[in-house]
């Protein structure tokens, strides 16, 4: 899996970096075929923007959250990101099942 975060406006420190790519975890353990993540922190007046595009295999998923602060816009962003994985990946799963079952007939 390739991993990048950049900043816009915004220095991406050591201690965002490590935030980021351990809150990430928790939600590409879903799948196997996450083939890159492309994390974009950015401040904006006084909105702090997280927004990360998740590359798997037949789509990307796109999610953007805005907060008064960094690290709550990244857990925001990061808990949208986890339902839409789960929800790709039990349609995902729905389909595979659904295509098994038209076999065997």
């Amino acid at each position: 899996m390739n991993l990048k975060i950049s900043g816009h406006h915004l220095e991406v420190t050591d201690a965002l970096h490590d935030y980021v790519t351990s809150k990430l975890e928790r939600v590409i353990r879903h799948f196997d075929n996450v083939t890159s993540v492309n994390v974009i922190l950015s401040v904006e007046k006084l909105n702090q923007k997280a927004e990360v595009t998740v590359h798997v295999r037949g789509k990307d998923i796109y999610v953007e959250s805005i907060d008064a602060d960094m690290y709550a816009a990244i857990d925001s962003m990061i808990d949208k990101l986890d339902r839409q994985v789960i929800k790709y990946k039990q349609k995902h799963q729905e389909h595979d099942h659904n295509t098994m079952k038209h076999q065997g007939e």
